[in-house]
């Protein structure tokens, strides 16, 4: 029997996501916001829904793969949100990247309905999740992991159990810190190499052959911000939006993160210009123009 699935949230990583799963067999029932954004998916074969209601009732599995917590909880949560129509016996898997104590709070009102809960955070950026090539940071019982395994291959190549429901969330919000971060380091790295004379393509080839080799710069910056390319991706809005998510965990749990203040700093600086809607590569433009040099272009 073929697996029905609502798909809330067309955004950069939902749209690839529900087109991929509508390609490989499964019935796929989308919402979102943008009419185009539906209508893309439907051309594949998906039906529309009206409302997260109409999304919601007659599922299998429900997905939701929104920007920020307080999105999260108000379609889930809502008034005639997901749980208020999800039929018994059915699944909540929730995509988003937001604070874990959310994610506790929409786990205890799923198990408060009877209703399975998986959170599984993305991993990788929206081309991957073009290709279906994402990575998935999942916390559910197995029971639960078994009935959405299938799903999750369709959309990706990576699944890692984290454990529980909600150690998922945790997991993601300790990836993102470090990825961000990193970020922020090899924009300083090649705004400073620009100015000392360096040529892009001997710092790209150098630093892939050492240890200073890391997805930010020979994934990232070559597809996006070293191309001319600074269009979302994944924006440096919320980019910042995960920074604080750990920052807040961090300050919750008494823990100093000095290196990653600094960097939380910097996107708060950079969304407060012109580049809050664009990519989060776009910290290479925002370094080279602090630093007074043109940003550089591997072609």
């Amino acid at each position: 029997m073929t697996t029905k699935i609502g798909f809330i949230g067309l955004g950069a990583m939902g749209l690839p996501m529900s087109s991929n799963l509508q390609r490989k067999g499964f019935a796929v029932t989308v919402f979102d916001l943008d009419q185009s954004k539906m209508d893309e998916v439907a051309a594949l074969g998906a039906k529309k829904a009206a409302s997260v209601a109409e999304a919601s009732k007659g599922q299998d599995i429900v997905i939701t793969v929104l920007p920020a917590t307080p999105h999260v909880e108000a379609v889930v949560l809502g008034e005639d949100g997901v749980l208020a129509n999800i039929d018994d016996g059915a699944l909540l898997m929730d995509l988003s990247t937001i604070d874990a104590k959310g994610t506790d709070r929409v786990a205890a009102a799923c198990a408060a309905k009877g209703i399975g809960f998986v959170d599984a955070p993305i991993g990788r950026l929206a081309l991957h999740a073009q290709r279906g090539e994402s990575l998935f940071m999942v916390g559910a019982s197995d029971e639960d992991f078994a009935r959405v395994e299938p799903a999750l291959n369709a959309m990706g190549t990576d699944i890692f159990r984290c454990g529980a429901p909600g150690m998922g969330s945790r997991m993601k919000l300790i990836n993102n810190f470090m990825l961000l971060s990193t970020a922020q380091i090899v924009a300083e790295s090649i705004a400073l190499g620009t100015k000392l004379g360096l040529d892009i393509q001997t710092m790209h080839d150098v630093t892939g052959g050492t240890t200073a080799r890391n997805g930010q710069f020979h994934v990232l910056m070559v597809n996006k911000a070293l191309k001319g390319d600074i269009e979302p991706g994944f924006t440096i809005d919320l980019a910042f939006k995960d920074l604080t998510l750990a920052m807040n965990a961090a300050a919750e749990n008494r823990v100093g993160l000095p290196m990653g203040a600094a960097a939380h700093a910097v996107f708060g600086g950079a969304r407060a210009k012109d580049y809050a809607s664009k990519d989060y590569s776009a910290l290479l433009n925002y370094a080279c123009e602090n630093a007074g040099v043109k940003t550089p272009r591997m072609d």
